[in-house]
């Protein structure tokens, strides 16, 4: 360390210290305010939503309807000044798949904020649930983790944790060391910062295709405030340390099979820019991990040498997870809330779920199973169904499950379609019943010992 230390000038590595010590303080510190253990990007999130209170939902309604004026006018008219900016061209120039399922947004965003159309689009547990509930919570979360998440990326933390986590990350979990602080971030923070971190990573060619749909699917995890909810929403809020326990163990057992079975392990490890040559993960002879990780963070941190572009790459994360996911999470989350709350698909898929809960001995099976899969369509709702099961034991198992399958399509499931993150919707459901089916019998037996 001494021998790399003496290489640069002190401006340099307090340009990686302090920013670097600003990220971690915002996104990773966890500290109590009114009984409660948060992080600062969420208190200043919430602060945002106490300030902007019910203009929340018309101002995410106006954020998806210019999105969408947006791409019509790019695919129609094909302006020079949209199409000879990168970002811009890669805002609005999007496919057809996806220019449809913005103007399904944008249709349900309008019907939903002025209650017109069918009841069903625009109910307090569909439309309504994700403008008036979820969308103004994604506004203030990516205002804020937008802008400050460079502190992350651009400064040397990843670097330097990267290197010394790589021993760890790679063969456990077929992920590359600097994923570590992507994984940190979501478990303490909350799955929409570790989508909008894994995204930016992708997009910047740190990340292969294979690494990107792991993290995003894997360990963009609920964060410890939302479990808290979850646990009692079930009225069981005094077992929130088995509870968490049992989540975070089953999760990691998750983390390292899933990686290994298909859809994931088919993922190509070809990168987003295209590169041809892997990153080297390598430590040079004459180097630890620790001044190797060093070394790469100083570098890193000196190139970035102005504070203009420092605002200008957050106000484009801010612009890229507003305009790129609002839409989407609008369209798909509707759709699965309504396919949920005004079809009985989701308990029919449930069905096969019942001999093995009966096999596993779980006390009312049949109204555990219809928990199961209606999770995918929001993470909230299998508690809510399971919190009238009269079994403790069976309430646990369901508020347990709903946790550890991670994907649903009213948030993370959303952001994951809705960024550059190489994973469909197809995909998605098979991960999901794959974590449901990995986590369930743990989740089980955790059960029959505690009750």
């Amino acid at each position: 360390m001494n021998d790399a230390t003496g290489k640069y000038a002190p401006l340099d590595i307090v340009k990686f210290i302090i920013p670097s010590l600003i990220g971690i303080a915002l996104f990773m510190v966890p500290i109590k305010v009114n009984g409660e253990f948060t992080i600062p990007i969420a208190i200043l999130s919430n602060w945002i939503q106490d300030l902007l209170g019910a203009y929340l939902p018309g101002i995410m309604a106006f954020i998806i309807l210019i999105t969408l004026i947006g791409t019509l006018i790019t695919k129609i008219f094909q302006p020079k000044a949209i199409m000879n900016s990168p970002f811009f061209n890669n805002l609005f120039n999007v496919s057809g798949v996806w220019t449809a399922a913005r103007v399904l947004g944008g249709i349900f965003a309008i019907c939903t904020l002025f209650e017109i159309g069918p009841e069903a689009i625009w109910s307090e547990n569909t439309g309504g649930l994700l403008l008036h509930d979820l969308l103004p919570v994604l506004f203030s979360v990516f205002l804020f983790a937008g802008l400050f998440l460079p502190l992350l990326l651009d400064f040397g933390l990843l670097e330097f944790f990267g290197t010394m986590f790589t021993k760890i990350m790679r063969p456990i979990f077929k992920l590359p060391g600097r994923s570590s602080i992507d994984c940190v971030a979501s478990w303490l923070g909350d799955g929409t910062i570790g989508v909008l971190l894994t995204s930016k990573q992708y997009e910047d060619g740190y990340y292969t295709k294979r690494e990107a749909a792991i993290i995003g699917t894997t360990f963009s995890v609920v964060s410890i405030t939302f479990c808290l909810v979850v646990i009692s929403q079930v009225n069981l809020g005094s077992m929130f340390v088995p509870f968490y326990a049992t989540v975070t163990f089953s999760g990691l057992v998750a983390a390292i099979i899933c990686p290994r079975i298909p859809p994931l392990s088919r993922k190509p490890n070809t990168y987003f820019l295209e590169q041809t040559q892997e990153l080297d993960e390598s430590i040079p002879k004459g180097h630890t991990s620790l001044s190797w990780g060093y070394v790469q963070a100083v570098e890193k941190a000196q190139t970035n040498r102005s504070v203009k572009k420092f605002f200008e790459s957050g106000a484009k994360n801010i612009l890229d997870m507003w305009m790129g996911v609002a839409p989407i999470v609008m369209a798909l989350g509707t759709l699965a809330l309504i396919i949920a709350e005004y079809t009985p698909i989701f308990k029919f898929l449930g069905l096969p779920f019942i001999p093995l809960l009966e096999l596993m001995q779980v006390p009312e099976a049949k109204a555990a199973s219809e928990t199961l899969i209606v999770g995918f369509a929001d993470m909230f709702l299998p508690s809510v169904i399971g919190a009238s099961i009269e079994s403790s034991m069976t309430r646990f198992i369901v508020a347990c499950v709903s946790v550890t399958q991670l994907i649903y399509m009213s948030e993370v499931g959303g952001l994951l379609l809705g960024s550059k993150i190489p994973v469909s919707l197809k995909e998605l459901f098979i991960i999901f019943l794959e974590r449901t089916l990995i986590t369930l019998p743990i989740i089980v037996l955790i059960a029959h010992i505690i009750f």
